[in-house]
C-alpha cells in the first residue's frame, strides 16, 4: 500500500509541476508552490528528485514519451527501418501540455545552457543511436557503402526533421509525414542494394 500510495504522489507532483511550469515558466514555479498544488510536503518532493532540474527532466521525458520503451526497427528493410525510427513521434495525449511548456523550456536552457545540453541530448540521443544501429547493419549486410561516414549520414537523415520540427507552425500531427520521404532520398542516394526482409526470404 505505501509503494502504491508513493506512486500515486510521484504522479500528482508531476502533473501538478508540468501545470505550474508551463503556467508561471519554470523560474516562476517554486518547489513550495508545485507541492501545494500537488498535496504533498516539499520533503516529498525531495524524497522523489534531487532539485527542480531533476524533476523538470522527468516532467519533459514524461510528457515527451522517451521514458516508454522502444521497439528496434530491424526488419531488414534499410529504408523501412530508417523511416520508422524518423516517423516516431510523442505521444498524442500530451500535444496541448508539450505546446504550452515549449516556450518555457526554451527560455529555461537559454539562461541554464548546462540542462539545455543534458535535455537536447535526452532528447536527440535515442533515435541518433537506433539510426545509427541501422546504418551499421546496412553496412554489414552490404546495403550500404563499407566507407559510409555515420555522422555526416545521421545529420542527412535529422537534419530535415529538425527543421521541419524548429520552423513549422502547422499541428504536427496534420503536417506530411516527411520521414518516408527523408528516407526514400537517403537510400536512393547511399544504398548499394537495398535488401528487403521480403526479398531475403524470396532468395532462400
Amino acid at each position: 500500500m505505501a509503494r502504491t500510495r508513493s506512486l500515486e504522489a510521484h504522479q500528482r507532483i508531476l502533473r501538478a509541476a508540468l501545470d505550474l511550469f508551463a503556467a508561471r515558466g519554470i523560474e516562476g514555479a517554486s518547489m513550495d508552490a508545485i507541492s501545494r498544488a500537488a498535496g504533498v510536503s516539499k520533503a516529498t518532493i525531495y524524497n522523489h528528485w534531487a532539485d527542480k532540474e531533476d524533476l523538470l527532466m522527468e516532467v519533459m521525458v514524461f510528457v515527451h514519451g522517451l521514458d516508454r520503451e522502444r521497439e528496434e526497427a530491424d526488419t531488414g528493410d534499410l529504408c523501412g527501418d530508417l523511416a520508422a525510427v524518423l516517423c516516431r513521434r510523442p505521444p498524442n495525449d500530451f500535444d496541448e501540455e508539450r505546446r504550452r511548456i515549449t516556450p518555457a523550456l526554451i527560455a529555461y536552457s537559454a539562461v541554464h545552457q548546462a540542462f539545455g545540453r543534458a535535455w537536447r541530448q535526452r532528447v536527440t540521443e535515442p533515435p541518433r543511436n537506433s539510426l545509427r544501429r541501422i546504418l551499421e547493419r546496412g553496412i554489414q549486410r552490404g546495403q550500404l557503402p563499407p566507407g559510409l561516414e555515420l555522422d555526416t549520414s545521421l545529420a542527412l537523415l535529422l537534419g530535415p526533421m529538425l527543421y521541419v520540427h524548429i520552423f513549422s507552425k502547422d499541428d504536427p500531427h496534420n503536417r506530411p509525414e516527411l520521414g518516408p520521404k527523408v528516407a526514400e532520398a537517403f537510400c536512393r542516394a547511399f544504398a548499394i542494394r537495398p535488401v528487403t526482409a521480403t526479398q531475403k526470404a524470396a532468395r532462400r
